[in-house]
């Protein structure tokens, strides 16, 4: 199998290049391409020509605008990075034979209630970071009938900055943090993603009817709030040296912290479908985190 993985740089892109490499001949573009092929989602033209050129079997994309709020005051770059350019390849796709997995957002849902998620749920994205994802999949699924588009939520990966490094400097520096606890749902490690990903191509290369979207998040639920007690009181037990243990992690409402773009409450993914159609079932939110903080941990030390 020949594929074609854009963003290769970021978190997902990064654990990709590992678990796409057994699947055959890989080709990784970051933002910058190479000499002779184009990986930067604002020339449309030029990745279009990648994929024409290639000709791959399966294109990946973890390529994405992913800057929540600044997409309020940039909503045409965002759209072009996740939707017109992401369209662009899904055509180009068909073309050459190719199937795409892309990767979504809990943001193209509303946020209310307290259900998780189904795929079939009714869509209504709060921001237009959000409204741009929604677009992206909308473009895929009209022009490549052969598509995998995942939905996760809130994302990390021992590779660059993450939620849980910045609460675990902030405990070193501070007796105390506040931390949002109306916001719920799982972290889920890109690594889980990456191998998610893998198992799904090989599916859907052997059965094209598998196609579609499906909801892919760690298991259990958290907030924000939880989120940072259980890094700090891990990175505790891990015996790292903090001003401020899990007692100090302080609960407060997502109005203490206004920021440009609305955020759902309700991020909960049901996972159902890809554990009935595709066989993989989510390990708990925890098992990836404490797994990230052990690597993090240990490459600072």
């Amino acid at each position: 199998m020949r594929v074609l993985l854009f963003g290769c740089e970021g978190q997902v892109g990064w654990e990709l290049q590992r678990s796409l490499a057994p699947l055959g001949e890989l080709t990784a573009l970051g933002s910058a391409g190479n000499e002779r092929f184009r990986g930067n989602f604002t020339d449309t033209a030029g990745v279009v020509a990648t994929v024409r050129a290639l000709r791959p079997d399966a294109i990946v994309n973890a390529a994405a605008y992913t800057a929540v709020d600044r997409a309020e005051s940039e909503p045409d770059l965002a759209l072009q990075v996740n939707a017109i350019a992401p369209g662009a390849i899904a055509a180009a796709a068909a073309d050459v034979g190719a199937c795409m997995v892309h990767y979504s957002t809990d943001y193209v849902f509303d946020g209310s209630g307290t259900r998780p998620w189904r795929e079939d749920d009714a869509t209504g994205p709060l921001n237009a970071y959000g409204r741009s994802k929604l677009e992206g999949e909308r473009r895929i699924a009209a022009s490549l009938p052969r598509h995998l588009i995942l939905r996760t939520s809130w994302v990390y990966g021992v590779r660059g900055g993450n939620f849980a490094k910045t609460m675990l400097r902030l405990a070193r520096e501070r007796d105390s943090l506040t931390v949002i606890d109306d916001q719920v749902g799982a972290p889920t490690g890109a690594d889980l993603l990456a191998d998610i990903t893998a198992h799904a191509l090989r599916a859907l290369q052997r059965d094209p009817a598998k196609a579609g979207i499906y909801h892919a998040a760690a298991a259990g639920e958290t907030s924000w709030h939880g989120y940072a007690r259980f890094v700090v009181g891990q990175a505790h037990q891990m015996g790292e040296i903090l001003q401020a243990g899990a007692e100090q992690v302080l609960a407060v409402p997502s109005s203490a912290f206004p920021t440009a773009a609305r955020r759902p409450h309700n991020s909960r993914l049901d996972t159902t479908r890809l554990a009935e159609a595709l066989g993989l079932r989510m390990p708990p939110w925890q098992q990836g985190v404490a797994r990230m903080l052990q690597q993090s941990l240990n490459r600072s030390s």
